[in-house]
């Protein structure tokens, strides 16, 4: 009997694609879901209630969680409405300090995360984390591992040594490496005289921080690079030449965030060149609209080329996927789903991609060829392709998904009120 997946296996197989295969390879990549998603990036430290350097979450739709349990719920609800195994990617100041556990960031410690390893684990996903450089009092001057004072200097590398431990016992507890991932706040609203010693400063910080020799079995390191933010229009000591020459020569992961570049930047193109030199890249799928805004991912242009490079290069096994996007105007649980669907599909159209009669048009010169190929793989019918992938993995097709988030939001976010 004949259905959409077959007769779209059949126009596949016509360009010389398996599906079959596309599929196999699209179950193996997990994408790490930002936690911060959920809450607007508020975590659960209390005193410090003002997000502010450099970070702002627009909108007030209600049912924002409020708590560990709440967010675990929401989590859960996103997880049964994407196809497939991911992560989550956890901040510093989603610490669990129940049981008096209290402790500031330079005192952090594995035992403030066990309840979302034990979390992680029963759920069968993994881990990543990031240090919390922001929301903070020890945050001065807009600065952090940059500070002029070495105390303040001190306390965030205290911070960020603890974080890269409490990522090594994550990853060492579940089995799967952790990304630890650093981005800092630090840089001027306006024109500085000095751009060389907050630079230097970083440098001696991050070499503090990553003194401690780590298994790479249980734990990676990334740095995170930023054009500009508020408060930083000006200049950024991180910026993406500071930390890709940091990452080249200490052998660090090198994060790239689709927003953190100038909008006629093509992140896409920047792939190959940073995996010439890093051994491993941490990719922040994000959706800037004019600057940094993180807004929700669609499956459009720049993300497919993002996904198109990771495969036509065959840099999946090399790079970590992760989102990074807080809309508090539309329902957060549906703005996971949306992101993270939107993020596999553009996935699975680049393992569809007739890659190998692309690269032969190429090499034979026949650029025509290429250029008409590329033009007419976009109208093969990936949508039942993805439609039988939800299917085996038990989730909705098309949107029956949006039902289900309804249902949730008028059963359980409703009841929460609207967000702060």
């Amino acid at each position: 009997m004949s259905t959409p997946y077959s007769f779209a296996q059949e126009a596949y197989s016509a360009h010389g694609v398996d599906t079959e295969i596309a599929l196999q390879r699209l179950a193996g990549i997990s994408i790490s879901l930002h936690c911060w998603q959920g809450d607007d990036v508020g975590g659960f430290e209390d005193e410090w209630e003002a997000l502010g350097d450099g970070l702002a979450v627009t909108g007030s739709y209600p049912g924002k969680a409020r708590t560990i349990e709440e967010l675990r719920d929401d989590l859960a609800k996103a997880y049964s409405l994407i196809p497939g195994s991911h992560r989550l990617n956890l901040h510093a100041c989603y610490a669990d300090f129940g049981g008096g556990r209290k402790a500031d960031r330079d005192a952090l410690g594995v035992e403030h995360f066990q309840s979302w390893i034990d979390w992680a684990r029963e759920g069968g996903h993994g881990l990543d984390f990031n240090p919390t450089f922001f929301a903070h009092p020890r945050v001065t001057d807009g600065c952090t591992l940059t500070h002029r004072d070495p105390g303040v200097r001190e306390f965030w590398i205290a911070h960020g040594a603890a974080c890269r431990r409490i990522g090594a016992a994550m990853g060492r507890q579940l089995g799967s490496p952790t990304v630890t991932n650093v981005w800092i706040p630090d840089g001027s609203k306006d024109l500085p005289v000095d751009r060389k010693g907050p630079r230097e400063r970083l440098e001696a910080s991050l070499d503090a921080i990553f003194s401690e020799p780590l298994d790479a079995a249980h734990h990676r390191d990334a740095v995170e690079s930023k054009l500009f933010g508020i408060g930083s229009e000006c200049y950024v000591a991180g910026s993406h030449e500071f930390y890709m020459g940091y990452a080249v020569t200490r052998q660090k992961l090198l994060c790239l965030d689709a927003g953190h570049f100038h909008p006629t930047e093509s992140l896409s193109d920047k792939i190959s060149s940073v995996l010439q030199f890093v051994p491993e890249l941490l990719l922040h799928v994000s959706r800037g609209v004019r600057w940094d805004s993180d807004h929700v991912v669609l499956l459009d242009d720049p993300t497919r080329a993002i996904m198109e490079e990771l495969v036509r290069g065959d840099f999946l096994g090399r790079t970590h996927i992760g989102l990074d996007f807080f809309d508090a105007s539309i329902n957060r649980v549906a703005a996971w789903v949306i992101g993270t669907r939107s993020t596999l599909k553009a996935l699975l159209v680049a393992l569809l991609e007739p890659t190998a009669k692309l690269r032969d048009l190429e090499a034979a010169g026949d650029f025509t060829g290429r250029l008409a190929m590329l033009e007419e793989s976009k109208s093969l019918p990936f949508g039942a392709v993805w439609d039988e992938y939800c299917r085996r993995n038990g989730t909705p097709c098309g949107t029956a998904w949006i039902d289900e988030v309804r249902a949730y939001e008028r059963d359980v976010l409703a009841r929460r009120g609207v967000a702060c």
